[in-house]
C-alpha cells in the first residue's frame, strides 16, 4: 500500500494538470492556436529558467560515488546510441524517429526523481538526488537537441545546421549559462533568483497544461503501434536491463534505486513542446507522455514494491 501511495502520489499532480488543461479547451475558455502561441513562449523562455535554475541550484558538496555518476552516463548515452541504430531501421518518418528515441530514453526525472527518492529514503537522500538529477537533465537536454536536430523533417540534417541549431536552442542556452555559474560558483542576487525559480516551477505544470488543451485523444488509436511497443521498453525492460547491470557493478539501496528514478518514470513532459517547436511529431511526442503518466502508477508501484520485497532497497 506504501509503494502505492507513493507512485500516485508522485503522478495524479501531472494528471491534474493535463485534465485541467483539456477541460478548459473543451469548455472553450481557450482556442487552440492561444495554447500553440503559448507553447512556442513556454519552449523559449521558461524552459531555459528551468534548464539555467536546476544546474545552479545543485550542491556541489553533494556529489554521489564517481562510480554511479559514470555509470549513469554512459548508461544513458549508450542506451541513445542503440536507438539511433535500431529505431530508424524500423520507423521510416523522420519526424516520428526523433520524438520515439527521445520517449525511450528520456524520463521526468527532474520533477519524478526527488519526490520519489525522499519519499522511499528520507531527507537524507535529497543532496545526492540534486546531483544526480543536474548530471542527467543535463545529459538530457544537451542530447535530446540533438537528436531532434537530427531528424528534424525529411531532409537529412548536414553537420552545419545541427550545430546552429544546437547553438541557437533555448533549452541549451540555458543550461550551458548554468554550468558556466556551478563551475565558477558565481551566485545571483537572491531578488534575481528568485523569479528565475518561479519560472522555472511554473514551466512543467504550463507545459502539461497545453498538452491537455492540444491533446487529440481520438488519434491515439492511430499511433498504438508506436506507443505500445515504445512504452513496453522505456516502464518495463529498459528499467530492468539497467536495475541487472547497476546491481552487478555493486550498486546498492539509494544508487540503485535512481534506475528506477532514472529510467521507469513516465516520458519527460518537455518532450512535447521540444517536439512541436523542433519539427518532430508533436502529437505523438504528446501521446506519449499522457500515456506513460497514466500506466506508470501501475508500473512504478510494481517496481517500489518488488524491490522492497527483495530487499534492494
Amino acid at each position: 500500500m506504501e509503494s502505492l501511495i507513493v507512485a500516485i502520489n508522485a503522478v495524479v499532480p501531472f494528471l491534474c494538470y493535463i485534465a485541467f488543461g483539456y477541460t478548459v479547451k473543451r469548455l472553450g475558455v481557450v482556442e487552440e492556436s492561444f495554447l500553440q502561441k503559448l507553447n512556442k513562449m513556454v519552449f523559449r523562455l521558461f524552459f531555459p529558467c528551468m534548464s539555467f535554475y536546476n544546474i545552479y541550484k545543485a550542491d556541489i558538496g553533494g556529489v554521489p560515488s564517481l562510480k554511479l555518476l559514470v555509470f549513469l552516463a554512459v548508461g544513458i548515452l549508450a542506451t541513445e546510441g542503440i536507438l539511433l541504430v535500431v529505431v530508424p531501421r524500423i520507423v521510416k518518418e523522420n519526424p516520428k524517429r526523433g520524438v520515439i528515441i527521445q520517449a525511450i530514453f528520456r524520463s521526468n526525472f527532474i520533477l519524478f526523481g526527488m519526490p520519489l527518492t525522499v519519499s522511499v529514503f528520507g531527507d537524507r537522500a535529497s543532496s545526492a538526488a540534486a546531483m544526480v538529477i543536474t548530471l542527467v537533465s543535463s545529459i538530457y537536454n544537451i542530447t535530446s537537441v540533438m537528436i531532434l536536430e537530427l531528424f528534424n523533417g525529411d531532409e537529412k540534417t548536414s553537420a552545419k545546421k545541427l550545430a546552429v541549431g544546437l547553438v541557437k536552442n533555448p533549452i541549451l542556452q540555458g543550461a550551458f549559462v548554468g554550468i558556466l555559474f556551478f563551475v565558477t560558483q558565481w551566485k545571483l542576487p537572491k531578488c534575481v533568483v528568485e523569479p528565475i525559480a518561479a519560472f522555472s516551477n511554473m514551466t512543467s505544470p504550463l507545459a502539461l497544461f497545453i498538452l491537455g488543451g492540444t491533446m487529440h485523444f481520438s488519434a491515439i488509436g492511430g499511433n498504438l503501434k508506436y506507443l505500445v511497443p515504445s512504452l513496453s521498453v522505456k516502464l518495463a525492460a529498459l528499467p530492468a536491463i539497467m536495475l541487472a547491470i547497476g546491481y552487478l557493478i555493486g550498486l546498492r539501496d539509494l544508487e540503485l534505486f535512481f534506475m528506477i528514478t532514472i529510467y521507469a518514470t513516465p516520458v519527460a513532459a518537455a518532450s512535447y513542446p521540444m517536439a512541436q517547436n523542433m519539427g518532430g511529431d508533436g502529437e505523438l511526442a504528446g501521446q506519449f507522455v499522457v500515456i506513460s503518466t497514466v500506466v506508470s502508477v501501475i508500473t512504478l508501484f510494481f517496481w517500489i514494491f518488488g524491490l522492497k520485497q527483495v530487499g534492494l532497497i
